[in-house]
């Protein structure tokens, strides 16, 4: 199974998706850009479970497909 998360990066000034939770794929500037892409990311290549994280990288929400 795939794990994709969505993260702001380390200034919060942008939101990271990653897979893997390895190297950043895309930085966007807004969360909900970044989780719509990771979202579609995750249903394209099911298995695959999505994290969301918090500004304190707390998961937020758990999303599998």
């Amino acid at each position: 199974m795939k794990e994709y998360s969505v993260a702001p990066n380390k200034d919060v000034t942008g939101w990271i998706v990653k897979i893997e939770d390895i190297a950043p794929t895309d930085e966007y500037d807004e969360r909900d850009t970044a989780v719509e892409k990771a979202k579609e990311m995750a249903q394209e290549n099911k298995p695959s479970r999505l994290l969301i994280l918090d500004q304190n990288h707390e998961v937020e929400e758990e999303i599998k497909y």
